[in-house]
């Protein structure tokens, strides 16, 4: 081909919106998820040909997808020196692009070539792309788009027919005496319909991956003049989005005017959807929940509890990006030295028990053992020689208190529990079960205060729902230890207690819950550790059910919202306060009520 034919030949594809070079490519934006974008092809986990290749003037053209990765990479074979291969990545449904990504031409003695790794999606952006090799090789060309439909329980664009049920989370929109509706079924799939219209009115439904603050790439979804859309999935679990939004919109033929109801995520069960909104705030590339430390331990806990083995990948990728070291101000305003542990005693022994929950989830003995490396690192501030026991809250030894012994029992019977043979931590889980029943933290009023004076009395500080909530949880793991009933009695009767003394019309209210007071981001989550160990202990001796009914009744009609946002106030009062902290806790209460 002569150079003023090759040049109409690619002039031609532009207008065709083939080449991802004009008007309609813009500028890239490095993207990280599991690995960052440009990660050699040779340390893909897997490889997979989701598109046919294309033949590009006798050259293979072939997209390369690893969906364990999140990321695919381009090749061209069958070439000469100069043909070229790149990506072109999508953030709105193809309507434009991040084109030459990684683009790579074959050098001289070569029949082929490859590019980078780059990602599909960006979770942690709220972002679902689209990807496409595109090659020039005496011309120009491209694959098709991966992955132009979203799949889960069903893909977009099935029937409406099939939806098993029809939940209407959100009041209908009004519309020129038009009733426009948003459904869900119990799988989380969405359909939109207008009802009592005319000829020419259009229906369709807008997706949205961040809550509806934008939908790029789920604008106008089965839009059609008719009553109903077909079916769209609101969770992306190839891309690892959850909890996606939608609304039902439409327009009367009667003008250009348009109406839409609000936006809400889909409700299958209560403690799923729960969870949906959790993961929105789940940051995958570094692993945690930013920016509280010992909250991310908790969080997983919870989530791992919850039981849904499509986050089962959650557990590995906190595991595996937060083991190591961190400097101050990073992870938090501690430095974390390495295996979870810091200056904060306290902090490390959630970490201890969010890893015996994913021994428990998995089997896996990795999370044992780190668990227990953990627990012998709090198990190194025990201290008899201050208040005959109990271990410190913090390195410097400032201050012996509720949390930390709790913490520190649940661990070490934990510990002992999974361990067989064990011996060391089953004298460790009498040791520390003994002192607490003796350290005076438990008043009068079977309530735990927040810790002891300096002359080893109670200080009669704040009852925190989540120090009940772990000596219930610390004396039940040290009677399924020991065998020992009093542990056991004395768990049930801190239980009572927290259910009557701790709550406000049947509902579990913190201090910082009442009038106009507001929750720090540690008392935000507290009231999730007390229904997590309640209901352990209910599975034990029965009589908790109905309490936990409860909150999770009041949780779900009163403290939620359209896109199942969980916030602070269990029953609902204001001024409210809600994040993902707020959303773990109460996720928790409803795990509990199930």
């Amino acid at each position: 081909m002569d150079p003023s034919a090759r040049s109409l030949a690619v002039a031609a594809l532009l207008l065709g919106g083939l080449l991802s070079v004009p008007s309609r490519a813009v500028a890239a934006e490095p993207v990280c998820f599991l690995a960052c974008d440009t990660l050699d092809p040779a340390k893909a986990g897997q490889e997979v040909f989701p598109v046919p290749e294309h033949n590009l003037n006798g050259r293979r053209l072939v997209l390369h997808v690893s969906d364990v990765d999140g990321m695919a990479w381009g090749s061209i074979d069958d070439g000469v020196q100069g043909d070229a291969v790149w990506l072109d990545r999508s953030w709105d449904g193809g309507r434009t692009w991040e084109g030459l990504l990684g683009k790579a031409s074959i050098p001289a003695t070569w029949t082929g070539t490859r590019t980078l790794m780059y990602n599909i999606s960006d979770p942690r952006g709220h972002r679902r792309g689209l990807v496409r090799a595109c090659g020039d090789a005496a011309g120009v060309g491209c694959t098709q788009w991966v992955y132009p439909k979203v799949c889960d329980a069903l893909c977009d664009g099935t029937d409406a027919g099939q939806a098993d049920g029809d939940l209407q989370p959100v009041p209908a929109a009004t519309l020129s005496g038009r009733t426009i509706r948003l459904h869900t079924d119990r799988r989380g799939m969405a359909w939109a319909s207008i009802e009592a219209g005319g000829p020419g009115d259009e229906v369709w439904l807008d997706r949205s991956w961040n809550e509806g603050a934008s939908w790029p790439d789920g604008s106008s979804l089965g839009r059609v003049t008719g009553a109903r859309t077909a079916l769209f999935a609101t969770v992306d679990p190839r891309a690892r989005l959850y909890g996606g939004a939608v609304r039902a919109c439409g327009r009367a033929s009667t003008g250009q005017n348009g109406s839409c109801t609000a936006w809400a995520r889909p409700a299958h069960d209560r403690a799923g959807a729960a969870a949906d909104a959790l993961m929105h705030a789940y940051d995958p590339h570094p692993g945690w929940w930013p920016s509280s430390w010992w909250n991310t331990a908790a969080t997983l806990t919870t989530l791992i509890e919850h039981g849904d083995p499509r986050y089962d990948w959650v557990i590995a990728r906190t595991f595996e990006q937060n083991r190591g070291v961190f400097p101050a101000g990073v992870r938090s305003s501690d430095p974390i030295e390495g295996d979870f542990v810091s200056r904060a005693i306290d902090d490390s022994a959630w970490w201890g028990l969010a890893w015996i929950a994913a021994h428990d989830r998995t089997g896996d003995a990795r999370y044992l053992r780190m668990a227990t490396t953990i627990a012998e690192y709090v198990h190194g501030y025990w201290d008899t020689g201050s208040c005959g026991g109990g271990v410190w809250w913090d390195r410097e030894r400032t201050y012996k208190n509720a949390v930390t012994a709790g913490l520190y029992l649940r661990l070490a019977a934990a510990v002992h529990n999974r361990t067989p043979g064990d011996t060391v931590w089953l004298d460790r889980t009498r040791a520390a079960a003994t002192w607490y029943l003796g350290s005076g933290l438990i008043n009068s009023a079977n309530l735990v205060n927040d810790g002891l004076t300096g002359d080893c009395r109670n200080n009669g500080q704040t009852v925190w729902t989540y120090n009940q909530g772990l000596a219930v949880g610390g004396l039940l793991e040290a009677w399924r230890a020991t065998g020992d009933g009093v542990l056991l009695d004395t768990a049930r009767r801190l239980a009572d207690a927290g259910v009557t003394g701790l709550t406000r019309d049947g509902v579990l209210t913190e201090s910082c819950d009442v009038g106009m007071n507001a929750c720090d981001d540690n008392q935000k989550q507290f009231k999730g550790v007390f229904s997590r160990y309640l209901a352990d202990l209910d599975g034990v001796t029965g009589g908790y059910g109905e309490f936990a009914t409860h909150q999770g009744d009041s949780i779900w009609s009163r403290d939620r919202d359209a896109l199942n946002r969980i916030g602070q106030r269990w029953a609902g009062t204001s001024p409210n306060q809600l994040d993902w902290r707020t959303q773990a806790s109460g996720l928790g209460g409803l795990i509990a009520a199930r």
